[in-house]
């Protein structure tokens, strides 16, 4: 849910500042054009109404466009922009471009299919670039579709009287003047794409960097710590916190004995598989691998279903433990056996080290009974022994749920015994 979280708030941030990026070159845009029309065209055609029309139109339609614009800028720099309001700005920019172009068709007396000698229709290419901008094909395509589907009717229509001067009209289009207004149309159209596959590179780049730095951190800390930092906690979880938690320790028995002598990529084979199904059976249980420590692990789970989630995780690992025992036993191997200890209580938790090392533990009482019941596990016959307030704070009656009651536990430190309950693995015991 973390990095869901996170995700959504660094897809905003990246939506805002294209919005941001599109309104100034839509600014640009409409500022070239206009310093164009007026190097451009300057006069020429003042002496024909239909002309002075037409160029009215495009200084309206560049006026617009600036202002469309200036109102993107600051919904984006103010905080206001809304993820929705995407589709208006690319309906808007389509609708001018049409529209200014329909106008046109009207005021010159052209039949559709001169539709392409209009200027405006140039700026098509500007309107998509603007499009690929914003990185979502369902835009683009309704962008596509808007833009198509629009000059698709223009072509066909027909004016109800064709003007008989539509020959020297036409022939104007081809001139100079406007053939230079379509090339600074297609010129601005390509530093658009430039612009947006510059965009497009550095959120790849930065999108690399961000898995890179995840990957770094997850080779240290547990994946849960790597969203957090990943999210901007790292001061949070230096300063650290005393929160309750529900801390497991879980080893393999008799694996320093069987390590002796043997192959060592078997002992690194098998050290993996264990890991790999500690590994499953934390993940099921939304707990948090603390660390590795040789042939063991140590297991958090912290929250209000801390205890719940604990003994789920016990009994995920023991039928893990279970199926790997019988394949290993199948396969004429030795047998798996496993001891678990965990308790309930008050840690000190949060990042230690460095920048280029950071370790993320928790300290206190609470993890040193949870190693003292681990080791307990040697010497009881149960593989699993757990306290009474692990039991408690998950509302779990132990003679229901297959716990028995152990002699309490004289930890150093503690004036009582501590309660506990045991309970046995399934898992086959052989040589």
């Amino acid at each position: 849910m973390i990095g869901q979280s996170l995700d959504k708030t660094l897809l905003h941030k990246a939506e805002v500042e294209v919005e941001r990026i599109v309104a100034v070159l839509r600014i640009g845009v409409a500022l070239c054009l206009l310093i164009a029309f007026l190097l451009l065209v300057k006069g020429e055609g003042a002496d024909q109404d239909y002309l002075r029309v037409q160029w009215l139109l495009a200084l309206l339609t560049l006026l617009s466009y600036f202002l469309l614009g200036g109102l993107s800028y600051w919904l984006a720099t103010s905080g206001r922009f809304r993820r929705w309001m995407v589709w208006p700005a690319v309906t808007l920019d389509c609708v001018f471009m049409l529209v200014n172009t329909g106008a046109g068709l009207a005021n010159t007396g052209f039949p559709g299919e001169l539709t392409f000698l209009l200027p405006p229709t140039w700026l098509v290419p500007v309107i998509l670039a603007f499009a690929v901008l914003r990185f979502n094909p369902y835009l683009q395509a309704y962008c596509v579709a808007l833009t198509v589907g629009g000059l698709s009717y223009l072509t066909l229509w027909q004016p109800e009287e064709i003007t008989p001067f539509v020959a020297e009209r036409a022939e104007f289009m081809l001139l100079l003047p406007p053939n230079m207004v379509r090339v600074v149309m297609i010129s601005l159209g390509g530093l658009v794409l430039v612009v947006a596959a510059y965009r497009t590179r550095k959120l790849l780049h930065n999108s690399i960097i961000d898995a890179q730095a995840r990957a770094n951190l997850t080779r240290y800390l547990p994946a849960k710590m790597a969203d957090r930092l990943a999210d901007g906690a790292l001061s949070e979880l230096r300063r650290g916190k005393q929160e309750d938690m529900v801390v497991m320790f879980v080893d393999i028995r008799g694996f320093t004995n069987w390590s002796e002598g043997r192959d060592p990529e078997e002992v690194g084979a098998y050290i993996s598989e264990f890991r790999r199904r500690v590994q499953l059976a934390v993940n099921a249980s939304e707990g948090m691998i603390d660390k590795f420590i040789g042939d063991g692990a140590m297991i958090l789970f912290e929250g209000d279903d801390a205890a719940r989630q604990a003994l789920r995780c016990v009994e995920l690992l023991l039928k893990q433990m279970d199926d790997w025992a019988e394949e290993r036993q199948a396969m004429g191997r030795n047998p798996v056996r496993t001891g678990v200890g965990l308790h309930y209580g008050m840690v000190f938790s949060g990042v230690v080290g460095a920048a280029e090392r950071l370790e993320y533990s928790v300290f206190g009482d609470t993890v040193n009974t949870a190693a003292r019941l681990e080791e307990l596990t040697k010497t009881t016959g149960a593989g699993v022994i757990a306290s009474a307030a692990v039991l408690k704070a998950a509302g779990t009656e132990p003679a229901r749920e297959g716990w028995s009651a152990l002699p309490a536990v004289h930890l150093r430190g503690r004036s009582s015994g501590l309660e506990i309950f045991g309970r046995k693995t399934c898992a086959a015991e052989t040589d």
